[in-house]
């Protein structure tokens, strides 16, 4: 016969409590959880035993480490990021481009990957054209762009639409998991910008089908099963 102790019945709690998750919507300055044993995670402060709300949208608690999912707001650059964009302006030494929200972004013509007649850079990009780049740098008056990097350049043809940037992890999924069955069950090319921009490739059905999957994770992104909907949704798994 085992006899639990006072202290093997609150490791066993502690246990439970770390393989928990729960979500609920909140408010910044909102008390999310109270205890010594919560760790404060994204959007999130710790003062005293409580952790905080930094900003509105659904606080998660999984095991001990609480998170803020955010369901507004804008892009907020950081170095690194991958983006798309549309051409908005060109001048002799690069392109001005529109990553959305309220910061403008250049792409100089030296973060170009091979050589571009400074005579006629619009036969590379044109005003309106669509661009996959990378954060080189931000400061106080937007960020700089660079497509020294593999699978950057203009984006051809297609759709581009616009989600929450804060829903973009979703929509690519665990390990890439949800936009690849997007692109499996569609045959589309997709590309993912982290401030929610999103190119989609192929036949005109498939696109359409894309951009309706996508929609769908957009707006189920905070309830359960969400995976099996969009599995359901394309026609069943592969």
């Amino acid at each position: 016969m085992i006899y639990k102790t006072e202290e093997t019945e609150s490791e066993n709690k502690f246990e439970e409590k770390e393989t928990k998750t729960e979500r609920r919507l909140v408010i910044p300055g909102e008390t999310v959880v109270s205890g010594e044993d919560y760790l404060p995670g994204d959007f999130t402060k710790k003062e005293g035993n409580e952790i905080i709300a930094n900003r509105y949208g659904l606080a998660e608690i999984s095991g001990r480490v609480v998170k803020i999912i955010p369901i507004s707001g804008v892009f907020e650059p950081r170095r690194g990021n991958n983006v798309i964009g549309r051409v908005e302006d060109i001048n002799f030494s690069g392109w001005m481009i529109d990553i959305g929200g309220p910061y403008s972004s250049f792409l100089p013509l030296m973060e170009c990957p091979r050589f571009i007649n400074r005579n006629n850079i619009a036969e590379f990009a044109n005003i309106g054209d669509v661009i996959h780049a990378k954060i080189l740098g931000v400061k106080k008056s937007g960020a700089d762009l660079t497509l020294k990097s593999r699978g950057l350049g203009p984006l051809e043809d297609g759709r581009l639409i616009k989600i929450n940037p804060h829903k973009v992890p979703r929509v690519i999924g665990k390990e890439g998991s949800m936009i690849n069955m997007i692109k499996d069950n569609t045959k589309t090319e997709i590309t993912v910008g982290q401030n929610g921009f999103i190119w989609i490739k192929g036949e005109l059905d498939g696109e359409e089908k894309a951009e309706k999957s996508i929609n769908l994770i957009v707006e189920e992104s905070s309830n359960a099963g969400l995976t099996e909907k969009v599995e359901k949704f394309l026609g069943g798994k592969k």
